[in-house]
């Protein structure tokens, strides 16, 4: 059987200091973590498994480090976290797992059960793939080497399940070791995984039978789809991930050569990809698991530079754009039905891009949530501020003025020409205009997030999955 290796996030350096993550009532989500771990190992130990505690100085990146560098057959990896949200209602634990990755999808719903009947009081938040998150992807699932998944316990910020972190940890750590148990011995194959495998996902085009099974020791072949064709060159298949051979990346224009962050590997003299990987580049990727195919489309030519471009016009319909609303926030469809086509028509008149805007108002609103900062009917979808020392927030009259507002503080930093209708944005002024005419030149100047632009992308890169252009 392989070894489990375990992570406490939040408990490593940021900028030579310490990152507590989460602050709040007199503890730390690093601090909690810790603890949480430490009685995890602890136990699993006491079963005879092999547990390797990821050391609590290292950050991020020299974790996902440290764990490569050890990584053999039949590993497993796990990182702690707890979740921090303005809404003090929302609570409860999930697991993120590699997106397209029905067997990683599969584990996390292992991990997350077994924390379940130990904890039943906490509520089930659902295995989640690592495109739903804010940036669209996490390090830890991506760039670990053996299968890794990224489990937030609770919500910090709540306090129930704070109590639950703080007065319950015994159980929590023995739901946690019972799920790692139970994927370690499964990916061992010592005994099968108790969870059935999904429903086969239809194929957008007829599909080749499943390669044959590989020699011993040897990769399985995957087949590879694009655009709806059958390409001639298999892929493999590795931790139940999908890799195709950089040659392909190629031919899509997609250099990868000097990628650092893309995982490569060599096998039988070709060089391999992580196909997921392929996302950044505007490419959906989708697995269907009954035909072992990978397939990957693009129904637009949406290159960096022009999928990325503030001024312009969207791509999507209005009811493509509610769809991609309500599937996250239902109740956002009949407090403010009518936003979609305010974005369209108020975008299409100033020249923006109606879909970047749209995405953005998501980012800043969650969804149509708003939080502590800003309330539903002061019609600020974008998080702008006032003027004069007075509320921190702006305020609009209605829906159309703030979204018009928006609009047009968009326009100022996409470039130079003037506006078609009567200003309405009190910051307007202020704006270099034309200094940010890219979604990403947005980090730093619209927010002080330095991912503030990656979350507006992965945000718009999941509308267009949604709306079938991707």
């Amino acid at each position: 059987m392989g070894r489990i290796f375990l992570s406490a996030g939040h408990s490593g350096y940021v900028s030579n200091s310490t990152d507590p993550g989460v602050v709040v009532s007199g503890t730390t989500e690093a601090r909690e973590m810790i603890l949480l771990r430490d009685m995890v190992v602890t136990e699993l130990r006491s079963r005879s498994f092999e547990v390797l505690s990821v050391p609590d100085d290292l950050g991020a990146i020299q974790t996902i480090a440290w764990i490569n560098a050890r990584d053999q057959v039949g590993d497993v990896a796990l990182e702690l976290h707890a979740d921090a949200v303005s809404n003090g209602v929302i609570r409860g634990a999930s697991v993120f797992y590699i997106a397209s990755n029905d067997e990683r999808r599969r584990h996390a719903e292992l991990l997350l059960l077994a924390l379940l009947r130990r904890v039943p009081q906490l509520p089930n938040r659902g295995a989640k793939s690592d495109t739903a998150i804010g940036i669209g992807s996490l390090g830890f699932c991506r760039q670990v080497i053996p299968p890794s998944l990224l489990m937030e316990v609770g919500v910090l910020t709540n306090p129930d399940d704070r109590y639950i972190l703080q007065n319950r940890r015994r159980e929590m750590a023995l739901g946690i070791a019972d799920g790692l148990a139970a994927w370690s011995r499964t990916v061992a194959g010592i005994s099968p995984n108790p969870i059935a495998p999904p429903a086969p996902t239809p194929s957008p085009v007829p599909s080749p039978a499943p390669p044959a099974p590989p020699a011993p020791g040897a990769y399985l072949p995957i087949n590879i789809n694009i655009n709806g064709q059958n390409y001639g060159e298999m892929g493999i298949l590795i931790n139940g991930n999908a890799y195709i051979p950089i040659d392909l990346a190629d031919r899509l224009g997609i250099d990868l050569s000097q990628t650092s962050h893309v995982r490569k590997i060599s096998y039988r003299y070709v060089v391999y990809v992580k196909a997921i990987e392929l996302r950044e580049y505007n490419l959906s990727v989708a697995w269907n698991s009954s035909s072992r195919t990978i397939f990957l489309r693009s129904a637009l030519q949406l290159c960096p530079g022009l999928i990325d471009r503030i001024s312009g016009h969207g791509n999507t319909s209005e009811v493509q754009m509610l769809m991609f609303l309500k599937a996250t926030n239902e109740a956002a469809i009949s407090q403010f039905p009518e936003m979609a086509k305010l974005y369209r028509e108020e975008g299409m008149v100033e020249g923006v891009n109606y879909d970047i805007a749209f995405a953005q108002m998501c980012v800043e609103t969650n969804f149509l949530r708003f939080g502590a900062t800003t309330q539903p009917n002061q019609y600020n979808f974008a998080g702008l501020g006032s003027v004069g020392g007075g509320a921190e927030v702006a305020s609009f009259p209605n829906a159309r003025i703030g979204v018009r507002a928006h609009i047009q503080h968009l326009k100022a930093y996409a470039n130079t020409e003037p506006l078609v209708q009567d200003l309405v944005d009190p910051r307007f002024r202020f704006v270099t205009r034309g200094i940010a005419p890219l979604i990403g030149q947005l980090s730093g100047r619209w927010s002080a997030d330095v991912s503030y632009g990656d979350r507006i992308m992965a945000t718009l890169r999941r509308l267009y999955e949604t709306a079938g252009l991707l």
